[in-house]
């Protein structure tokens, strides 16, 4: 694999040979091999980044860029010189354009670095900026391919990686040091961890057939948060691990006044209305994304979990006992409002309850269960009401990585008195199958291009899931669908069936 331009420095278009090598085979194991031997053999002045990027993760985080500022790129160089580390600082400087100018001074570093990479690395890279790569690889399959190569057991990297949120630390710790030093990672105070997810459970019957007796919590639609406290001191951390402390005073004081000397929690900051029941999401998120004396509206914390308290790690206790820490830590009203039963019908009344207040649904948590960090683990199911749409596709555009070659990500149309209504986009729901499907069948629809994008007659309806709807004005029907995904094409409707732009917009809430 290795070829390199002096000391420690990789060649990008390594990494791309070994993403492309990845993307061919379907097989995990096969997947895990291949990116194992790249974590073997990866210098380690690059192995951070190198396995990063081909996890599709870079450790400056968001861009600011999109398809629209990629479209003019220069043309790729013939001869392959970038190196990672001319590529991570690229992204750096990308990453760090802000205020007046930025998306000058943005494009005009994209263009040097796009202009010194090939076609493939071109690919490569627009992927890593835009959308994220696509080739089968993920965090979970960089965990076990760094386990692979390093003969540490995938438990340990895991845990490694769940406590200090960045898989190339432990890689490199892994690689360099060994055993000893990943086993030794742990939960450090304002050093955030990846949250527990859950999985998801048609009904709140068939989550407790498989989790027993169990803790019905409320699932509330709005920013999760982790709140670390200690000596006096609080700092409040996003779900993708950003200090936000700054911008929400109002949690700061409500955790100030908790009764522990030191703690990590877990919860959701959501906005209510004066009756108390929830304002829309999209109110909490812009309340979360700015300044609180810039916007009238206040946050209210709702804790749900502890995993550290004066001094102790508690991830690995069941449930029950964190419940039980968590009321001595947290006073009621700022506590995620929950039922413990093994009950369906109890479970049930809770549900509707909650649904009928204008929450999302409930979280069925299995009271045996540890704290799984970063890992959608099977002790939590979440159960909501299933909404669906009936839309019409508009355009669709050419996927990359994993999807290069098929038609991917669909434009949703909702029918008006004029047409069809734009509400937004989903590339998930897909199989191969479906993706092998529509391509061929947007290919004979097709009525016109602009770059990636496909543009198609609006015949064709497919149903999408979806968790609600938000105000928008990117969009000309003012709305725009949250979390769609394909859940089929329907042969049997017509365009001038499918749901209206009306209709979209009742589910506001």
């Amino acid at each position: 694999m290795v070829a390199t331009t002096g000391e420690n420095r990789l060649l990008l278009r390594e990494l791309v040979s070994v993403s492309n090598r990845v993307a061919a085979v379907s097989a995990r194991t096969e997947k895990i091999r291949i990116l194992g031997e790249a974590v073997a053999l990866l210098e380690p002045a690059e192995l951070a980044i190198g396995v990063g990027y081909l996890a599709g993760v870079v450790p400056q985080g968001s861009f600011g860029v999109g398809y629209a500022s990629l479209r003019s790129l220069p043309e790729p160089s013939t001869a392959p010189s970038l190196t990672l580390g001319l590529v991570d600082a690229s992204f750096t400087n990308i990453a760090a354009s802000t205020g007046p100018g930025s998306a000058t001074k943005r494009r005009q570093e994209i263009d040097r670095l796009f202009a010194l990479a090939t076609a493939d690395e071109q690919e490569f890279l627009l992927a890593l900026l835009v959308e994220g790569l696509r080739q089968g690889a993920n965090e979970s399959l960089m965990m076990d391919a760094v386990a692979r190569a390093t003969g540490i057991p995938i438990r340990i990297v895991r845990r490694a990686v769940m406590f200090s949120g960045d898989l190339g630390e432990v890689a490199v710790a892994a690689r360099e040091k060994g055993r000893n030093a990943v086993a030794g990672f742990g939960l450090r105070l304002f050093r955030p961890i990846q949250p527990m997810l859950a999985k998801t459970a048609a009904s709140v019957a068939s989550a407790l057939d498989k989790t027993g007796n169990a803790a019905v919590d409320r699932k509330l639609d709005g920013a999760r948060i982790q709140v670390h406290i200690s000596g006096g001191e609080t700092r409040v951390y996003t779900r993708s691990l950003n200090d936000v402390t700054d911008r929400v005073p109002e949690i700061v004081a409500a955790a100030r006044a908790l009764h522990a000397g030191s703690a990590v929690l877990d919860g959701e900051a959501i906005a209510l209305r004066a009756a108390g029941s929830p304002a829309p999401f999209q109110v909490t998120m812009a309340r979360f994304g700015s300044e609180a004396e810039a916007h009238p509206v206040s946050l209210t914390p709702f804790f749900f979990d502890v995993l550290h308290h004066d001094g102790t790690d508690v991830l690995d206790l069941d449930l029950s006992a964190r419940l039980e820490l968590l009321g001595d830590i947290v006073p009621n009203e700022f506590r995620v409002p929950r039922v413990v039963t093994s009950d369906p019908d109890t479970a049930q009344r809770f549900f509707d309850e909650t649904i009928a207040a204008g929450h999302e649904g409930v979280m069925v948590k299995s009271l045996e269960t540890p704290y799984e960090a970063g890992r959608r683990g099977s002790g939590w199911l979440k159960v909501k009401p299933v909404r669906t749409l009936d839309l019409v596709v508009l355009a669709v555009e050419w996927g990359s990585g994993r999807r290069k070659g098929w038609l991917s990500n669909i434009h949703l149309g909702a029918r008006s008195a004029d047409g069809f209504v734009m509400v937004g986009k989903t590339f998930k729901g897909m199989t191969d199958a479906i993706l092998e499907w529509q391509t061929k069948r947007f290919l004979e629809l097709e009525t016109r291009r602009d770059g990636h994008v496909v543009y198609v007659r609006p015949e064709q309806v497919v149903e999408v899931a979806l968790d609600g709807v938000q105000r928008s004005s990117r969009y000309p029907g003012g709305v725009a669908l949250r979390f769609a995904r394909v859940r089929g094409y329907r042969e049997d409707k017509t365009p001038d069936e499918t749901d209206t732009i009306e209709t979209v917009q009742a589910m506001l809430t």
